[in-house]
């Protein structure tokens, strides 16, 4: 996979642009807005089809830990519906969700 970070460092117009293989796609990410307990930004897939969708991460204190959830909504077009029926989406792409969680975890217990 190739990426290229564009905008500034943190914050809003922080932006990530990927390609990858069949897998990861080819597109971009960027921060729309960010506060305390909630980070909004915006995904452009342009392969393997294209769509915008809203990523939000809302954070929220549970004693010394944080409790993450991490939603993605969007438009869902002809195509995504017609594979939903075949595929299960929660499977294929909670997988993802998950181990982006994990990892998460791993780098905020880090400091």
């Amino acid at each position: 996979m190739r990426g290229e970070y564009r905008g500034p460092a943190a914050g809003p117009g922080a932006a990530y642009h990927f390609e990858g293989n069949k897998d990861v796609g080819k597109g971009s990410i960027s921060i729309v807005d960010a506060a305390p307990r909630k980070v909004t930004m915006q995904l452009h897939m342009i392969e393997p089809f294209e769509g915008r969708n809203t990523v939000e991460f809302l954070l929220q204190p549970r004693g010394a830990a944080t409790e993450v959830t991490w939603a993605m909504n969007g438009p869902s077009p002809f195509i995504a519906k017609l594979v939903g029926v075949f595929m299960d989406m929660d499977r294929m792409i909670g997988r993802d969700f998950e181990a982006g969680l994990a990892g998460l975890k791993l780098r905020a217990e880090r400091g």
